[in-house]
């Protein structure tokens, strides 16, 4: 795979490496940097859904070459009949998680490969699918950076991001981590601020081992300090992913991005969301039709496995909310920045080549 490489761009998490799928696993960075090896395709559905990879278009990028995987098991114990049997692993794939739209539009571009495909052995076909997805996500990612950075004014300001939307979120370089380390490299970004982004920590694991490997300054804060630091003047833009963006610019993103926008439109600070276009979902008329994951309670009231709630306190674990369009400066996209996102402008940016 000829991947691209540029300044501070040195993180890959998922890799197609001697016919198997490899997944950095999230769950234990920063503390250890360890691969995973997957090669069947139940087990990449799990990987989904423990969160071993996270982030929207990673998580579709892994349910492609989860699909290579299955076309290779069932041509193998099914042969000629295969078409049939790999409806299940897809059907499998999709249930890992509900709020990633990637996920679908991954697994639904497999599906139309496979629907052109004859009876015998499907693997080379499909990697060469899965493969083209996670080019293309990389691609579109350097471009997001640059027409992200462009938008940021001055020199050296601060930037605030919550959860992890970089490279490891991604096929690599990352989207408003893109943005980041565009900017940064322009001498436009000085100083990166990043919420912990509780309960599973992505901003204090991640996003700062991110940073950090890329030799970004980074400075990390609890989520309920943004509002504070923003007061101070020392935020000049909010720059965020996406996991699911609907038709009229309202975007889910991991929970407590809505309370981060509302601080920044209180305080005068842009705020911008960096997503690719197969993270935009026109079939729907509004966030309030977004499917909103809810995770295990055990998430909020322990920590590591070891419990700090107290006794019989009981847990609410949603794991996105949804900012309105309303709140949203820029929505920077592969195919252009819409301003100001309406459903008429996101229509007019869909339908750009």
């Amino acid at each position: 795979m000829s991947i691209m490489t540029t300044t501070h761009d040195t993180i890959r998490a998922v890799l197609w490496q001697d016919g198997r799928l490899q997944l950095l696993d999230q769950r234990i960075l920063p503390q250890q940097y360890v691969f995973l090896s997957y090669d069947e395709p139940v087990a990449v559905a799990q990987a989904i859904r423990d969160m071993v990879v996270r982030g929207a278009p990673a998580i579709g990028i892994t349910a492609a070459y989860g699909v290579v995987l299955a076309g290779r098991q069932r041509f193998r114990s099914a042969g000629a009949a295969w078409h049939d049997a790999i409806k299940e692993d897809i059907a499998r794939l999709a249930a890992s998680r509900p709020t990633a739209v990637n996920l679908f539009w991954a697994l639904e571009r497999m599906e139309r490969l496979i629907a052109g495909l004859g009876e015998g052995d499907p693997e080379a076909a499909l990697l060469a699918e899965a493969r083209a997805i996670h080019e293309e996500d990389i691609a579109a990612n350097h471009r997001m950076g640059e027409l992200g950075a462009a938008l940021i004014e001055g020199s050296r300001v601060g930037v605030l991001t919550h959860c992890n939307a970089g490279a490891l979120a991604t096929g690599g370089y990352g989207t408003a981590l893109g943005v980041i380390r565009s900017a940064y490299a322009a001498g436009r970004i000085g100083q990166v601020y990043a919420d912990e982004t509780r309960p599973w920590l992505q901003g204090a694991r991640l996003t700062a081992w991110e940073m950090v490997q890329e030799r970004i300054p980074v400075t990390l804060l609890s989520d309920g300090a943004s509002a504070h630091l923003m007061k101070q003047g020392k935020v000049a833009w909010v720059i965020v992913g996406s996991d699911r963006i609907a038709a009229n610019g309202d975007v889910a993103n991991k929970i407590g991005t809505y309370a981060a926008a509302i601080s920044a439109r209180h305080h005068g600070v842009k705020f911008m969301v960096v997503a690719p276009t197969s993270t935009v979902d026109m079939s729907l008329a509004s966030g309030d039709l977004i499917p909103i994951e809810n995770r295990s309670p055990d998430e909020v009231l322990s920590l590591a496995g070891q419990r700090v709630a107290a006794p019989g306190a009981e847990g609410w674990n949603p794991a996105f909310d949804v900012t309105p369009a309303g709140l949203i400066d820029a929505i920077v996209t592969e195919r252009g920045v819409v301003l100001n996102p309406t459903p008429e402008k996101m229509a007019a940016m869909m339908k750009k080549g």
